[in-house]
């Protein structure tokens, strides 16, 4: 298909328009989830699809396959942040317990073994780049969007450890706005790991205060 290559040259290099905008979204869904808005989810929906376009085109399967899965995740998320501001506190961020950080950081490192496994074996997906990398930062963004959809304040640190795998993964593949647009992300994502931590520890003062009386 003609217009996934659809795109313009920037210093010697072809841009995709896809690449370009799928990833103005994605800078756009982390301001929007700083804020808890809902339209957090439907514009990760548009830029998971227009992200699948463009790694469909590089032929990076890891990228594809996220980029199918945060669509399933964005309609998840939707729904449980809608249903989270009908409750009478509103949507209340929070930091993790201890098992479910157990859990995802089980989920992370046993998803990414399995999945790179898939990758070695399954000769259609033609991985052209590290297996384990595509992986890893397939299974990594599957856990860290279901934390966030889950109003958990370790999404932005899951997401930290998946963009540092993510630079060079993007780098190689040719997707040079996404490795640029990474960079980005590290600065937006470290300002909303702060605004979650500092709104998580407010929320949880009432309660103690209140379980003291």
């Amino acid at each position: 298909m003609n217009w996934l290559g659809a795109g313009f040259e920037l210093f010697g290099e072809h841009i995709l328009w896809t690449d370009l905008l799928g990833n103005a979204l994605s800078l756009a869904v982390v301001w929007l989830a700083m804020r808890k808005t809902l339209w957090t989810w439907p514009v990760q929906l548009a830029g998971a699809l227009l992200l699948l376009a463009a790694s469909l085109h590089a032929h990076v399967p890891g990228n594809a396959l996220k980029q199918v899965l945060f669509c399933v995740l964005a309609v998840y998320g939707w729904t449980m942040w809608t249903r989270g501001r009908r409750e009478e506190r509103g949507l209340a961020v929070r930091q993790a317990t201890l098992r479910e950080r157990v859990v995802l950081a089980a989920a992370l490192v046993v998803g990414t073994a399995v999945v790179a496994e898939l990758f070695v074996h399954l000769d259609w997906l033609k991985v052209a780049w590290s297996p384990w990398a595509n992986a890893y930062i397939f299974v990594g963004s599957a856990v860290a969007t279901f934390a966030q959809s889950r109003a958990l304040v370790d999404f932005w640190v899951v997401w930290v450890l998946v963009d540092l795998v993510g630079v060079p993964l993007a780098l190689k593949s040719g997707l040079y706005v996404s490795g640029a647009v990474y960079g980005i992300f590290f600065v937006m994502v470290m300002a909303g790991f702060r605004n979650w931590l500092r709104e998580s520890r407010h929320v949880r003062a009432p309660r103690n205060k209140a379980v003291a009386v």
